[in-house]
């Protein structure tokens, strides 16, 4: 899987990545077991900070996404691609009422993050 970084962006570059693997769990491009790259290895290929990407590594760790082993690296969980259909239902009927109604994408998320505190 490629990684990319727009250090331009305002969103946090450890979000950018963290954002990234997400996407590649829940579209089965990573799958339960598969391995990240290193840290290190992955901090020296955008060309950022390590802690960076350690970030991004733990904060996944904290979500229940990856499980972080000393030695062994980044591990996809496998819980980590478990969307209930009725979420993924739900989701597709959200982005379908929020586009009739004319509101963007920033709108949507900052909506939901609202929600969600």
């Amino acid at each position: 899987m490629l990684y990319r970084v727009d250090t331009s962006s305002p969103e946090p570059l450890f979000e950018q990545l963290a954002h990234q693997v997400r996407v590649a769990i829940l579209g089965g491009v990573l799958q339960p077991g598969d391995k990240l790259p290193s840290a290190r290895e992955l901090a020296a290929a955008l060309d950022v900070n390590l802690h960076t990407v350690l970030h991004a590594y733990q904060l996944l760790r904290d979500e229940g996404s990856l499980e972080l082993r000393r030695g062994r690296g980044a591990i996809v969980t496998a819980h980590s691609a478990e969307v209930p259909e009725r979420v993924r239902r739900a989701i597709t009927a959200l982005v379908a009422e929020a586009d009739a109604a004319n509101l963007g994408p920033d709108t949507i998320l900052t909506l939901v993050k609202e929600a969600l505190k």
